[in-house]
């Protein structure tokens, strides 16, 4: 079988290329790939070739970066199974949890995870996804009636609102520029959606809910992080979801951190146990599971967070649009359009 790619190949160029179908060894699993979401951020930081992606102290060697691919968060049908797989069988349903935007792929028997038959290809196609909002939530321990704040309205924060909601936060508060964003936050679960470049930002925080108890930063910007620092009540708990790749900006640790007790997590989605869950620190496993119930459910809607369906064929223009948009709408690729 014939395999399709999409590679970055060079910084802000992205190519559908064709390569061979790897066959599941033992433990592995092959599926045929119907969805994949592109995760903005994370891929602008790969395809731009910023070297501060990963979590590891070492910066990667930027003379073999490129080719790379990425993708990992999509759904599909299980094409064959290795030696010793037993939790799916060809014919299934599956999500995927990190492959790569590829037509064919192999991954192992735990990043495969059956699908209800009410969940759709496209809910499913943003399951790893949701679970990182899902564990920054978990982290910062929110109690039923607490107030929250998102800052950030892309997919992770989208998503973050509607399981703040599912978790009985009260009230929550969705932050962006885009009057876009803002409204369709509201639509989402937020009882209220505001700008943050007005004067009285903060203030009206504080007014709306006497200060902030937990806090999703998904922007990755250390002004935002600045700013919801703010926002906070004492005692606060702040997840650091967006991946601040840029150290260049000044906290008054003292004043905003020390002196009112404020928590700052780390809520990086591998910053998790591996095998076994427990209270506030669930696996991915567990955390996809849990996602694909919600939706199952109705409680959770994935699948409207879609705004663009392309077909990987268009993946250069797509790319190029990503490297040069800001606000990028949430993408996913149809591969059934290759067929």
């Amino acid at each position: 079988m014939t395999n399709r790619h999409i590679t970055f190949v060079a910084a802000g160029i992205a190519e559908l290329q064709t390569g061979e179908v790897s066959m599941p060894r033992t433990g592995e699993v092959l599926v045929k790939t119907v969805c994949s979401t592109v995760s903005s951020g994370t891929e602008r930081a790969n395809l731009s070739g910023n070297p501060n992606i990963g979590i590891g102290k070492e910066l990667p060697d930027m003379t073999k970066y490129f080719p790379r691919r990425l993708g990992y968060s999509s759904a599909g049908i299980v094409e064959a199974v290795g030696e010793g797989v037993t939790s799916v069988k060809p014919g299934d349903r599956v999500a995927v949890s990190w492959g790569t935007h590829t037509l064919y792929q192999t991954r192992d028997e735990n990043n495969v995870y059956c699908l209800p038959d009410d969940v759709s290809f496209q809910d499913a196609a943003l399951g790893l996804i949701g679970t990182f909002p899902l564990a920054a939530i978990r982290k910062t321990r929110l109690e039923i009636g607490e107030s929250a704040i998102v800052m950030g309205q892309g997919v992770l924060g989208q998503v973050a609102v509607q399981l703040l909601r599912i978790a009985g936060a009260a009230p929550i508060i969705a932050v962006d520029p885009s009057p876009d964003k803002r409204e369709r936050a509201l639509t989402l679960g937020a009882d209220y959606a505001l700008d943050p470049f007005t004067p009285d930002f903060v203030n009206t925080v504080h007014r709306l809910t006497g200060g902030i108890k937990a806090a999703i930063e998904v922007t990755g910007n250390g002004h935002a992080l600045d700013q919801v620092l703010d926002c906070m009540a004492r005692f606060g708990r702040v997840a650091l979801l967006g991946c601040t790749r840029s150290s260049d900006f000044t906290i008054d640790y003292y004043r905003k951190v020390h002196g009112p007790g404020i928590t700052l997590i780390g809520a990086h989605t591998l910053a998790r146990p591996d095998k076994e869950s427990s209270a506030g620190w669930w696996t991915t496993r567990d955390d996809m599971m849990a996602l694909l119930k919600l939706t199952s459910l109705g409680r959770l809607k994935m699948a409207d967070l879609v705004e663009e369906v392309h077909s990987p064929a268009d993946c250069g223009a797509v790319y190029a649009r990503l490297m040069q948009e800001m606000v990028f709408p949430v993408v996913q690729f149809d591969w059934t359009k290759l067929d």
